[in-house]
């Protein structure tokens, strides 16, 4: 498969990237990295990555503003997006040919081409991999900037190597890009430094979650705690995974109300609850999951979900 979109690269001037709406280290590193790695080694292609901003991964880089015009013809390749729902920016369906690259299950079988590995621990990876194909084949090299942006995404989507989906080709790959000349230093501050009313905020979540006798816990991020701690709901779900630190649980939700819905972040240390978060319209990995919930008394529905998984592990 890797062999293929290489093929399917080198017959395209034009190609565009895109990502899942939200973004995540995983999302810029794999969609921004693939961007810089065919710059490099196809000099004479147009490569661009369009979404929407986010600005908490200022550290990363930024995505690029393009016309309508410049799909005609051009190869779209979308990483770290499971299902067409999440992709950022509808414009990817105006190009000659897809592909999807993406680390999560399958479910939704989109693209003309589809290389989907549920084994790797993150689509940086992946683009690591198809690098190395690249190299052996077509004297592919990798920038610096690009060996950077691939790091900060294995890392964000393993926890910093704490997660289960740690493996062995997921530490080679790491020990191969930290031979790259880029400051993890520097990209560490980025990715986990918290301003203080962040912290602040993250005190109160240590404060206030719920956790039952099963493990089951969840926290609840009210509009008027988020103004209270001037936090936007992106920043707020940065802190998600710091409920894992708690000596005794399983699984967690935490809910950040929005003004039009309330987003659901689910985790787990062991059971599986990506199949609650399909319930509830959304979707992920076995152990990091998320959904939408439109109520608060749907988000009573979740918790429940979540303490029945709890009880049963």
């Amino acid at each position: 498969m890797k062999r293929q979109i290489i093929d399917i690269i080198s017959q395209f001037d034009t190609i565009i990237i895109h990502r899942h709406v939200r973004p995540d280290p995983d999302a810029y590193g794999s969609q921004i990295a693939l961007k810089k790695l065919l710059e490099k080694n196809y000099p004479q292609k147009k490569v661009f990555a369009v979404g929407s901003h986010d600005v908490n991964l200022s550290y990363l880089a930024f995505p690029d503003q393009i016309d309508d015009g410049v799909y005609k013809g051009a190869l779209v390749i979308v990483t770290d997006t499971a299902n067409t729902e999440r992709i950022d920016d509808e414009r990817y369906m105006n190009g000659a040919k897809l592909i999807k690259i993406d680390h999560h299950p399958d479910d939704d079988k989109y693209g003309d081409i589809r290389w989907v590995d549920t084994s790797a621990s993150s689509t940086s990876e992946m683009i690591y991999e198809l690098f190395e194909v690249g190299k052996e084949t077509e004297r592919w090299l990798l920038p610096d900037e690009a060996a950077r942006l691939l790091f900060a995404g294995i890392v964000g989507d393993t926890g910093r190597f704490l997660f289960s989906s740690t493996s062995i080709r997921t530490f080679e790959a790491a020990g191969d890009l930290i031979r790259y000349q880029f400051d993890r230093s520097e990209l560490f501050k980025g990715m986990y430094e918290m301003p203080r009313n962040i912290l602040h905020l993250l005190g109160y979540v240590f404060q206030q979650f719920e956790m039952d006798e099963n493990g089951a816990a969840q926290i609840r991020l009210h509009k008027e705690i988020l103004k209270e701690y001037d936090a936007t709901s992106e920043q707020a779900s940065l802190l998600v995974g710091s409920l894992g630190e708690v000596k005794g649980i399983k699984a967690w939700v935490v809910f950040i109300e929005e003004d039009d819905q309330i987003r659901v972040r689910l985790r787990s240390k062991g059971p599986v609850i990506n199949g609650i978060a399909k319930e509830f319209g959304g979707g992920g990995h076995p152990l990091a999951a998320g959904a939408s919930a439109e109520s608060w008394e749907e988000a009573d529905l979740v918790v429940k979900r979540i303490k029945e998984v709890c009880q049963n592990k």
